[in-house]
């Protein structure tokens, strides 16, 4: 099926017939182009560019309010504040600047991003534009992730339950609003179906298997971080904060026997970072900061010899995939998405916040020969994911799908303004 133009947008003049414009919306970003949104908006931008005619537009925080045009991208910074704790992310609240956005350049599909209240935004501009096909990626569990999680901090379980209920029921009221809702794994899409969800696909993501790649590997990268030790080298990449439980992979270092010779290295930056840098003084933990440069990270990836995440609520797990791309196995925890990610044979997986276990893990896996698991771990990820395969089912399929449903809101919408006047006029109304 073959996505064609609902609606022309002002100065579309250099579009043909069979382009559309397409707009990412994002409400969380981390301008510098670290973590899966941030992939996600980069690969996107590159295929559309490479393999299809259509136009896009990306909405995203910056420090500043800018629109940068470069041929068919158009890249639109929102100016925002950067997130207390996480200073490489902002995070948008200028919805009216959004919508001055989207009202100049009229898309014709709007693919939002984040769950919290630029959903909305989209939502209030189709009401205005209802040709207009509005997608949704579902890519975090968050009335689980954040929701449950911080509300369990702040007001104890019973609390953290009832704010879950309630995000639940403001995912139910939104996503509902949807064209077409995608998740990143089959898990997510039966959550969603629970909640009378049901115009859903799902979505695997990808990773650059050539960027990240064992050929990255660097010999000398323990030993530039000094770090002792002739152990496995253990990393782990993304946020250190609550919601990634970055502070049990510490707890789970120190259960680890002395003669393993172990080291570790934790890749990114948070709320906890700080705080877990003073906890681990004396060992051998390396805390890096956020890294930028995606090339550093793939050597970072491949230098090391075992990727290890306490992340409960995955909903896909790009960074797992770059390090089993990078030829690593996995020791994680069986919740989430991270079953998908690593199928027997390809890591060992423990139960949440048992970081005994996930010690044990560890060791058994190193021992057991951790380089053959990651070699299948590689083979796994050339084989089934690759970000074209992710693009080629978004553009493909589910575009299409959300195309076709607002046709259908569209002639829906018609009838039912037909029969309002109908009735008002006092003449009878004749249903089909």
């Amino acid at each position: 099926m073959f996505l064609q133009p609902v609606t022309a947008a002002p100065g579309a003049a250099a579009r043909d017939d069979s382009s559309l414009l397409i707009c990412d919306l994002t409400q969380s970003y981390s301008p510098a182009g670290g973590g899966g949104i941030s992939t996600y908006l980069r690969e996107k931008r590159d295929y559309v560019l490479t393999h299809t005619r259509h136009h896009l537009l990306q909405i995203v925080p910056g420090p500043e309010d800018r629109i940068t045009v470069n041929g068919r991208h158009i890249f639109a910074e929102i100016g925002a504040e950067p997130v207390r704790g996480s200073p490489n992310y902002r995070f948008i609240l200028r919805t009216d600047a959004v919508r001055d956005v989207l009202n100049e350049f009229r898309p014709d599909i709007i693919e939002s991003l984040c769950p919290w209240i630029l959903p909305w935004t989209a939502i209030d501009f189709r009401r205005d534009f209802p040709e207009t096909a509005l997608v949704a990626g579902y890519r975090t569990d968050f009335p689980n992730a954040h929701v449950y999680r911080v509300g369990q901090a702040l007001g104890g379980e019973v609390f953290a339950r009832f704010a879950r209920l309630l995000a639940y029921g403001y995912a139910e009221v939104t996503y509902r609003e949807f064209d077409r809702v995608y998740t990143l794994s089959e898990d997510a899409q039966r959550i969603l179906a629970r909640k009378t969800i049901t115009r859903t696909d799902v979505l695997p993501l990808g990773v650059d298997t050539t960027m990240f790649a064992p050929s990255k590997r660097d010999a000398g990268y323990r030993a530039a971080l000094g770090l002792p030790g002739d152990g496995p080298l253990l990393i782990y990449a993304g946020r250190i904060d609550n919601e990634k439980r970055a502070d049990r992979l510490v707890e789970m270092f120190r259960k680890l026997p002395a003669d393993l010779g172990a080291a570790m290295v934790m890749v990114g930056d948070g709320k906890l970072r700080e705080q877990l840098t003073a906890q681990s003084s004396g060992l051998p933990i390396a805390f890096t900061g956020f890294e930028k440069d995606r090339r550093e990270l793939a050597r970072a990836l491949a230098s090391s010899d075992i990727y290890v995440s306490a992340m409960a609520d995955e909903t896909f797990g790009i960074s797992v995939l770059e390090a089993q791309s990078c030829g690593l196995p996995v020791v994680g925890v069986a919740s989430g998405a991270m079953p998908d990610r690593v199928p027997e044979g390809l890591g060992l997986l423990g139960p949440v916040d048992d970081t005994a276990a996930m010690a044990a893990n560890v060791v058994k896996l190193w021992q057991d020969g951790a380089q053959l698991t990651g070699a299948r771990a590689r083979a796994m990820v050339v084989e089934r994911y690759g970000w074209t395969r992710t693009f080629d089912r978004l553009f493909g399929e589910i575009y299409p799908k959300a195309l076709e449903r607002a046709q259908v809101r569209l002639e829906e919408d018609g009838a039912k303004l037909f029969r309002r006047r109908r009735r008002r006029d006092g003449q009878p109304v004749i249903y089909a």
